[in-house]
């Protein structure tokens, strides 16, 4: 992984552990609910979602400040829900996320639907209980409840069971994709220009950055299901079959060369905001390596 990355992954990541790690009990006060909604959020993870908008703001030039950071962890809370949920037993019924058992195995499945349940306004009230000003609170509400709501993560979630052991064209899978996984992916990068104050007419080039990045994140998601192992990837293998995945589309020769040219997108982006906002973007693009060296047969 690129050394620019790594350092800010030592810096950050640290970070915003102990903002999930201390706060969320703070605004729960059952504590049963508390301990689940906890588990799964500090369970382990990449911290990814959080990473790409402290990223984005330290690609600007912003200070990240206590308030900054605890409003970009709040997307931490959507995707921890978003897999309590996706875990259930009706759902995709997993026994194992990031190593462990999963919230239902551990709770039970209904403190784990509650814990979703908390996780998702939690999330919200992160964005709005701080003292940034009302405007960008309220730009980082609609854009956050946009990306996970029916028009973004639970529309691919919907269209994930509506289509299981139906086969979608490419067209189909790409549409649930970008709403599933891609949705929460591409508002990271927007909840840094929001907080940095970007004007939408200066912000395509870095979304598209966001929305190339995310495709590539579940292409290569997908072929890690064919040829990851458990104790790489920390959940179970081989549990794709009769799912709408890349391999089991255009198969693993083709999904790897979709791979490659999705990255590439994602970096002539990243090369056209860097010429338009006049900013650094070595390290966002640090981030495309999270695929490299990963990535071959």
């Amino acid at each position: 992984m690129a050394t620019k990355l790594t350092d800010f992954e030592n810096l950050w990541i640290p970070k915003i552990n102990h903002v999930l790690a201390n706060e969320i009990t703070q605004d729960t006060d059952q504590t049963t609910l508390a301990a689940a909604m906890s588990y799964s959020v500090n369970a382990g993870g990449k911290r990814l979602r959080p990473l790409l908008t402290l990223a984005v703001l330290t690609s600007l030039g912003d200070k990240i400040d206590h308030t900054v950071l605890k409003t970009s962890c709040a997307l931490e809370l959507m995707h921890s829900y978003s897999l309590i949920h996706d875990d259930l037993p009706a759902m995709d019924n997993d026994d194992l996320r990031r190593g462990k058992p999963t919230n239902h195995v551990k709770f039970g499945a209904g403190m784990a639907t509650l814990a979703g349940d908390g996780l998702q306004p939690l999330a919200f009230q992160w964005l709005v209980d701080n003292d940034l000003d009302n405007e960008t609170q309220a730009e980082l509400t609609l854009a956050l409840a946009k990306a996970a709501g029916p028009h973004g993560m639970v529309s691919g979630q919907a269209d994930d069971i509506e289509f299981e052991g139906t086969r979608l064209s490419l067209e189909g899978l790409q549409k649930l994709d970008r709403n599933k996984t891609g949705a929460l992916i591409r508002y990271a990068v927007e909840a840094g220009l929001i907080m940095g104050r970007v004007i939408p007419e200066k912000r395509q080039s870095l979304l598209t950055f966001a929305e190339k990045f995310g495709e590539a994140y579940q292409i290569y998601d997908d072929i890690l299901d064919v040829v990851g192992t458990e104790a790489e990837i920390g959940k179970p293998v081989h549990q794709d079959a009769g799912k709408n995945t890349y391999p089991n589309l255009v198969g693993l020769d083709q999904s790897y060369e979709m791979l490659h040219e999705t990255i590439q997108q994602a970096q002539q982006a990243l090369q056209t905001a860097g010429e338009e906002l006049s900013i650094d973007t070595n390290l966002l693009n640090d981030f495309t390596s999270y695929f490299k060296n990963k990535d071959e047969k």
